[in-house]
């Protein structure tokens, strides 16, 4: 429910400004903008997005477009005084180890100390690039990060910066590829594929990027201050018991579902809310519908199932299970 009461216009002004910021992004980057929306909403709701896609369809342009429409001000630093990074892509090989992304210590001979290196993870917008790449042991490396903004590095424990927000990508084919185990995959707010575009859209993308000046004139058009804003606003989005009660009822239907190895944790409705709470803000609602929450059921939960027949697309099971959980209208 609503803690408190804001002035819809405080809705509204944010509705604007996303939408801002969204025109910003497709100036250089050409993406369905339903898939765009769900990947801000997962930004503002403060999750984090899997990207499974093949090669070449703009996942790292996406990533660099987003980082580059915010206006950073000065360099930051955490409160240990480690450097944050506006951008930074984590380019994923099977000899990547965990101290490679997080950071370690070095001792100074000269002055008999220990020097901290900070790893790529310190910074507010990441691109891990191919994750199914690392080997299980650094794909470790990320659980704490994802879910507590923090890393502890040989007992010292470093605070993330915020906003904080990565961007997986997977490999659907390839060689030497390890598959991320469920608790990690739990951990992703959403999954979504670009896919590649349609015919017209693929010739101006030829034209726009088969030069060098294609990202001439494109910067920023929103204030960091205004992003974290945007997040402190979802908790003022209204979640009624009846929508709350409708997602426990999905959550719990992956439980008993037939062929179902793998099902949805409660973590799984957590993000679900949220980022139903974070899409709604984004429309200008103050208010989340059960038909938001329907929407958003397959990009957020069907990655979080396994199932005996791997034939089956997991999104068709979570599409069989609304269809056939009921809502009370």
């Amino acid at each position: 429910m609503q803690t408190e009461s804001v002035p819809s216009s405080y809705f509204g002004a944010a509705k604007e400004g996303i939408l801002r910021l969204m025109a910003n992004i497709k100036t250089v980057i050409y993406i369905d903008t339903r898939k765009l929306e769900y990947l801000i909403a997962s930004k503002i709701a403060g999750g984090h997005v899997m990207l499974a896609d093949s090669h070449g369809v703009g996942k790292t342009s996406l990533a660099r477009a987003l980082a580059g429409s915010i206006q950073w001000g000065a360099v930051d630093q955490n409160k240990e005084g480690v450097d944050i990074e506006h951008f930074s892509r984590i380019q994923c090989t099977v000899d990547l180890l965990p101290q490679d992304i997080l950071g370690y210590n070095r001792f100074d001979m000269k002055t008999s100390q220990n020097t901290f290196n900070r790893g790529p993870i310190f910074a507010h917008f990441i691109l891990c690039d191919e994750i199914n790449l690392l080997t299980p042991k650094t794909q470790g490396s990320f659980f704490q990060a994802m879910e507590e903004q923090a890393v502890s590095i040989e007992g010292k424990t470093y605070d993330l910066p915020d906003p904080f927000f990565i961007i997986s990508t997977m490999n659907l084919k390839g060689s030497h590829l390890f598959p991320l185990p469920a608790p990690q995959l739990d951990r992703f707010m959403l999954q979504i594929s670009l896919g590649y575009p349609d015919e017209q859209s693929e010739g101006d993308i030829i034209e726009q990027h088969g030069k060098e000046d294609s990202w001439k004139g494109f910067g920023p058009v929103i204030d960091v201050g205004e992003l974290l804003a945007w997040q402190r606003l979802v908790d003022q989005v209204s979640i009624h018991r009846e929508v709350v009660d409708y997602i426990v009822a999905l959550i719990r239907k992956t439980r008993t579902f037939p062929g179902v190895i793998t099902d949805c944790s409660p973590r799984a409705g957590i993000k679900l809310s949220r980022i139903a709470r974070s899409l709604s803000l984004m429309r200008g609602d103050d208010y989340v519908s059960i038909d938001t929450v329907k929407e958003l059921a397959v990009p957020v939960l069907s990655h979080r199932l396994e199932l005996e027949d791997p034939r089956v697309a997991p999104g068709d099971v979570i599409k069989q299970i609304l269809n056939e959980v009921k809502t009370s209208k």
